[in-house]
């Protein structure tokens, strides 16, 4: 049997159309807080899913790599090739993501395939995410500690046509949740 007939016994029998949901952002923005509270909010509707994030994919698939820029890359590329494994499983897949370029947002489309991916950008000005830091980590790279961070001393590109764009700096997480979830329901729900 073959990836897509798998696939296609593993969705059927899931009750749901398998996608990599990926959230873009900048640091604090609110990806990872919008990715658990929607991951929370599917399984509650009876989806099985996944939410993987930065802080955790840095503590054991990726602590071998830093934050430069062909680190990043690879760090984005393992990612990627994890979540096209569990859409090939018939999972719904939650990345948060700073995901910071295009060309790192084309990478992971490569991987994971146009169909099996919507981007989500999660917009927050900078001045919202600095003001959520409670790590510090702006105040840090404002004062040189932390070089090429994401949104002060490293770029990071407004998605061109993201699938969805979520504003998390004038709503509570709650809405924003709710918001998304009216999204990506109709395109995750099985038709029989």
């Amino acid at each position: 049997m073959g990836k897509t007939g798998y696939r296609q016994i593993m969705e059927k029998r899931l009750g749901q159309k398998a996608r990599v949901i990926w959230l873009t952002g900048l640091p604090c923005s609110g990806k990872t807080t919008l990715g658990s509270g929607l991951e929370k909010a599917l399984l509650d509707e009876g989806f099985h899913v996944k939410l993987l994030d930065g802080d955790v994919t840095r503590k054991g698939l990726c602590s071998d790599l830093g934050f430069s820029a062909r680190d990043r890359e690879e760090n984005i590329r393992r990612v990627a090739e994890i979540s096209k494994l569990f859409v090939d499983s018939g999972i719904i897949t939650i990345n948060a993501f700073i995901t910071p370029t295009e060309r790192l947002r084309e990478l992971a489309r490569e991987i994971i395939g146009s169909d099996n991916l919507v981007s989500i950008y999660v917009n927050a000005p900078v001045e919202v995410c600095e003001a959520r830091d409670v790590k510090g980590m702006y105040r840090k790279a404002r004062s040189g500690e932390i070089l090429d961070f994401t949104g002060v001393s490293a770029p990071f590109e407004i998605p061109l046509s993201p699938d969805y764009r979520i504003d998390t700096a004038s709503l509570a997480p709650e809405q924003n949740i709710s918001e998304l979830l009216e999204f990506i329901v109709p395109i995750i729900k099985f038709e029989a």
